[in-house]
């Protein structure tokens, strides 16, 4: 009975939070501002230094849980070998990163008398960065796979396993161990190293085995639950072995990223990591002290400038050699220049066990969540600071921008419009390309579009049922839309919006059955092509050759049936238990792309010295410096940056990624 009361008075409390979040975040989306940052605003407003109606019981638990949940969805991008091909960004500027910020900012507490190991524990703390932050910014912006995001990510990724050496460090001081040594460190690293071995091994061991049992079940309550205990399972075995939550559900996901479901599980933890996220930001922006901000202002933001300038020069200088540029080592420095949660968690625990003054802690502690808050903001603007700080006169264009010009090139040419690039659009972009015919292609799914985009063809995220979208990609110079959807309202949406723009403009849609078919060609639609009655069709015609039926009349046969829009084939039995057609279920070949790092078994080899046919994938093309070549030769060189477009099953495609990145 306690209980349920407690429970029903921290329930106005998160109503307020969420009906905050709701408002302020409307508001920064509306003023086109990142929405972390509309989070931290919320956190800042309802905490206990401001209005201090945040609810304190169970939001920092399920905040936590957002980080979990986003390093298993960041895990899912991540395979094994990319992550072993990654290891001089991981293991040698992470480790460099971690190690002279550390040392840096030790000196300096210790030239003001800090006591050394206070000093080398608060060094620790402000080297960590926001893993949370940069996913997350990084992922909306598209850059997950660019040179620059590759090694903050490596960065961040050994900063994770740095911490576990940090708070070794803190927990033997405050046990006032007379006989604490380098040495009982070391042993608890290794000791938490082994431990981490058999949580993967037990990871490897367990997690296939389950998801196929429950693939083929086709229940979606159950993926959703196993996808739950592996990435939450994960999270509480490594912290329960003295690692942080974040490393474990990144290992899981990704294991999860080697097997064929990793998409599904992608979507289906989504809804929880997106809110739990929100969540957790908004704890973020509650530790802000407005009061001290206020009253020691010119000392938080001398802080928060020195600390972004620190980091940001030290990465620089050991990201050069692998980054190949300064400017992309510059543009990896200021995105993990920020403080972070764990640096957060560091510093809370210093100050609560009275390891160092609440006067050196608190103003630490006020400058990393401003530095947090204003990060998402340089995140998003990286490109621009960094030629801001280049003085670069003639900023070259970037890929992305190369590929937009290229697109609104044949927007002003004569062109095929096709809404949807699944299966059946990119397949109908295939045949385009093989006849000499230019397309531009739309698409809603971002992880599709960016993954074509890789490889060069032009797909533009966009809904084809606005009007702005359907001029910008050249309705007007536009021969034939298609639409590829297998849904019929956004088929509908799409149909409507052209006809007010171009009633003359054939429009050829794809449905999956009859069921929309007079609707469809109500709304407009030149020629409707249901999929379930073509393949009767084609079974037909084989049936009637087989029968020693003429050719010319099989095609009569046939011409009539279309001609009177499949009547004759719509009369069927109909079961309210007939499974619609499932593309998933159906086809099991796709396309990966596989960006090459420097560190990559590819590099510097031609494709048959990699010989990728034993793993049962086809290169379908590579896309080098913006330009790409289909179907590549054998002797075709790789290049560190290379885009190579794999085609498979998913088994076959991690093989394939395997032997390019790892051999």
């Amino acid at each position: 009975m306690e209980e349920s009361v407690t429970t029903y008075s921290a329930l106005p409390q998160l109503l307020v939070l969420l009906a905050f979040s709701v408002l302020v975040v409307m508001i920064f989306r509306r003023l086109k501002l990142p929405p972390i940052v509309g989070y931290l605003a919320v956190g800042m407003l309802l905490g206990p230094h401001a209005l201090n109606l945040s609810s304190d019981g169970i939001a920092p638990v399920m905040a936590d849980l957002g980080v979990v949940f986003l390093l298993f969805t960041l895990g899912l991008e991540f395979s094994l070998p990319r992550m072993i091909a990654m290891r001089r960004e991981a293991l040698g500027i992470g480790g460099l990163q971690v190690v002279l910020t550390t040392t840096v900012i030790a000196a300096v507490l210790w030239a003001f008398d800090v006591q050394p190991l206070v000093a080398v524990i608060v060094g620790g703390a402000l080297a960590m960065s926001s893993t949370a932050i940069v996913v997350r910014q990084l992922g909306e912006q598209g850059e997950l796979n660019r040179t620059h995001s590759r090694i903050a990510i490596g960065i961040l990724l050994f900063q994770d396993m740095a911490f576990v050496a940090f708070l070794a460090l803190e927990s033997a001081m405050n046990s006032g161990s007379a006989t604490f040594s380098a040495w009982e460190i070391a042993g608890s690293i290794v000791r938490a190293a082994v431990a981490l071995a058999l949580v993967l091994t037990f990871l490897r061991w367990i997690v296939r085995p389950l998801f196929h049992e429950i693939g083929r079940s086709r229940s979606t309550d159950l993926f959703t639950l196993a996808a739950l205990l592996i990435s939450l399972g994960a999270a509480w075995a490594t912290h329960a072995i003295g690692l942080s939550m974040a490393l474990g559900a990144f290992l899981a996901g990704m294991l999860l990223a080697e097997t064929e479901y990793r998409h599904q599980i992608e979507v289906v933890i989504r809804p929880f990591r997106d809110v739990l996220l929100g969540l957790f930001f908004i704890t973020i922006g509650t530790l802000l002290d407005l009061q001290l901000l206020v009253s020691r202002l010119w000392l938080v933001l001398l802080l928060v400038a020195s600390l972004q300038v620190v980091k940001t020069v030290v990465v620089m200088a050991a990201a050069r050699s692998v980054a190949g540029t300064t400017r992309q080592a510059l543009r990896a420095g200021i995105i993990v220049a920020q403080g972070g949660e764990f640096g957060f968690a560091l510093l809370t625990l210093m100050l609560n066990d009275k390891l160092a003054e609440a006067s050196l802690i608190q103003p630490l502690l006020a400058a990393t969540v401003v530095s947090m808050v204003i990060s998402p903001i340089l995140i998003r603007h990286n490109g621009r600071v960094t030629d801001f700080l280049t003085r670069r006169a003639e900023v070259a264009p970037t890929a992305l921008q190369r590929e937009m010009s290229a697109t609104r090139d044949s927007a002003a040419r004569e062109h095929v419009i096709i809404c949807g690039f699944g299966r059946v659009g990119q397949n109908l972009a295939r045949v385009l390309e093989a006849q000499g015919f230019e397309y531009i292609a739309l698409d809603m799914d971002t992880q599709r579009v960016r993954a074509a985009r890789e490889a060069g063809d032009p797909v533009v995220y966009g809904d084809g049922a606005q009007p702005e979208i359907l001029e910008a990609v050249g309705l007007d110079k536009c021969n034939v839309l298609v639409v590829s959807f297998a849904d019929p309202t956004v088929s509908l949406g799409i149909i409507k919006a052209v006809r007010q723009l171009r009633p003359d403009l054939p429009i050829l849609v794809r449905t999956q059955d009859d069921t929309n078919l007079d609707l469809l060609q109500q709304a407009g639609a030149t020629e409707v092509v249901p999929e379930t009655l073509e393949a009767s069709l084609m079974l037909m015609s084989h049936l009637l050759l087989l029968l020693h039926v003429p050719v010319s009349r099989v095609v009569k046969t046939v011409g009539d049936i279309r001609n009177h829009r499949y009547s004759m084939m719509r009369r069927i039995f109909r079961t309210d238990s007939a499974e619609p057609l499932d593309e998933t279920h159906s086809f099991r070949e796709e396309l990966r792309t596989v960006v090459l790092p420097p560190g990559a078994f590819a590099v510097g080899r031609t494709l048959g010295d990699v010989n990728l046919e034993k793993t049962d994938v086809t290169v379908t093309a590579i896309r080098r410096d913006g330009i790409v070549g289909r179907q590549p030769s054998p002797d075709t060189e790789l290049r560190e940056g290379d885009v190579v477009v794999l085609y498979g099953t998913p088994e076959a495609l991690e093989r394939g990624e395997g032997k390019l990145l790892m051999s």
